[in-house]
């Protein structure tokens, strides 16, 4: 499969959540303050990117995340509601690559790029050497 037969530059997509406590710095490590962890907002970002193409993608193939650049610009407690967009900025044969941000309600606490890689989920369990 070649993404640039069914990917377009400007497809995007939008989530929100409300950030739960196991969602926080202070979840994973103790004593740190329970505010939305990088890590947590990177994976949403990944998860809007992922939203913004699948339904394009042929049957038996996904996309896996293989970059992230993202800045974590602003802390956001539990509770608050946070908006992540992504949008399709350029695409190559196997690699879409994204724009992305997050907002809470009062600023945007992230943003960067995000690449994600095309792959057959049988090709790549057959190399895992799980299939």
């Amino acid at each position: 499969m070649d993404a640039r037969d069914v990917i377009k530059v400007g497809m995007s997509a939008e989530r929100t959540l409300i950030v739960p406590p196991e969602r926080t710095v202070g979840h994973f490590v103790k004593h740190m303050p329970m505010v939305y962890a990088t890590p947590m907002m990177i994976l949403e970002m990944e998860m809007t990117s992922g939203d913004a193409i699948n339904r394009y993608l042929a049957p038996g193939w996904v996309t896996v995340g293989t970059e992230v650049d993202i800045r974590h610009l602003a802390a956001t407690p539990v509770g608050a509601t946070v908006r992540t967009t992504a949008k399709v900025i350029a695409v190559e044969r196997r690699v879409i690559r994204f724009e992305v941000e997050a907002f809470d309600d009062k600023r945007r606490i992230g943003e960067g790029r995000h690449a994600r890689g095309l792959v057959n989920v049988e090709a790549f369990t057959k190399r895992l050497g799980a299939g």
